[in-house]
């Protein structure tokens, strides 16, 4: 069979969780799919389990980094090895939905639209030891709903707010048109990578179905799990504010707009919650830095509480 679309799995140290991941491909409606399992140097059974996979179905391909370099290295491993026409990725602790194949690869192929994306939801840990996937966000919604196809920043910018590499599926091409790659080194690398893809494709597709169960690890090791290290702070303002760059350098007001307002309201105040009482004094006057930029560019509307009263601390920092 030929394969319509390469999904490129990255894994670091994930045993606990990829075997999930890989069932989730397993368990695909749409069968014609390939995958890249880019195991980055872990030093736990997650590349033993990659390899398995390999060895009981053809259509698992793995490639391991003999040091770690990271998530963004560890995507752009995968994409120098893509040869189907659609390319998609899936995070080794995270799960597809059955449908989310067939879903994002017959929608671009119906609309000739350059990439698709769907809705995700959060898997959080529960009071059985397990996961319990959760509701559609608002913010989630408002990028994914209702169905859009052949659509474009200027007709629907709060697209913007959708800013992970794992609900989307591209033509290959565009990666190679647009000159696509994450950064390397950095934290939350997907964020610029998603204002680029929607800056420069000709036109994208939403669909408003669930395709990705995104999981808060129990153990606290993801990376969002780690905001409170000042590094990751870094990074994570680093990548809010590229997005946003990314998107003036295009010409997208509205959208630039929609992603300021999104960010006061959903990503400030947990980190305003952070910094109350950290150690490291640094962390405030970084944020506060950040929040004083971010709030000179808002043009309302009033921004609800409790996020308002969060914004006006941070301002003061």
């Amino acid at each position: 069979m030929t394969s319509a679309v390469t999904v490129i799995v990255p894994g670091y140290d994930v045993a606990a969780y990829a075997g999930e991941a890989l069932d989730s491909l397993r368990a695909q409606t749409r069968t014609d799919w390939t995958a890249i399992l880019v195991d980055d140097a872990s030093t736990d059974e997650t590349g033993a389990l990659f390899d398995a996979a390999a060895a009981d179905d053809d259509r698992f391909q793995v490639v391991h980094h003999p040091a770690q370099r990271g998530l963004g290295a560890a995507r752009n491993s995968g994409l120098d090895l893509v040869r189907t026409p659609f390319v998609g990725f899936l995070d080794a602790d995270d799960r597809l939905t059955p449908h989310a194949l067939e879903r994002l690869v017959g929608t671009l192929t119906a609309s000739g639209s350059d990439f698709a994306l769907g809705a995700y939801v959060r898997l959080r840990p529960d009071t059985a030891g397990g996961y319990t996937a959760g509701i559609v966000q608002p913010w989630v919604a408002a990028a994914t709903d209702p169905t859009r196809l052949g659509t474009t920043l200027d007709q629907h910018p709060e697209a913007s707010g959708n800013i992970v590499a794992w609900s989307k599926v591209s033509r290959t091409d565009l990666w190679h048109r647009a000159g696509l790659r994450f950064p390397v080194g950095k934290a939350y690398e997907d964020q610029i990578v998603a204002q680029q893809m929607y800056t420069r494709a000709q036109a994208f597709d939403v669909i408003p179905d669930v395709v990705v169960e995104w999981r808060e690890r129990a153990d606290g090791s993801s990376i969002t799990q780690h905001k409170g290290e000042l590094p990751v702070l870094r990074d994570y303002l680093d990548a809010l504010r590229g997005g946003i760059a990314v998107l003036d350098a295009a010409g997208q007001a509205r959208a630039a707009a929609s992603r300021v307002r999104l960010i006061l309201a959903m990503d400030l105040p947990p980190l305003v919650d952070l910094a109350r009482d950290h150690a490291d004094v640094n962390y405030r006057r970084e944020l506060g830095e950040f929040a004083r930029a971010l709030w000179s560019r808002f043009d309302g509307p009033e921004l609800p509480e409790p996020a308002a009263t969060a914004v006006a601390a941070a301002r003061v920092w």
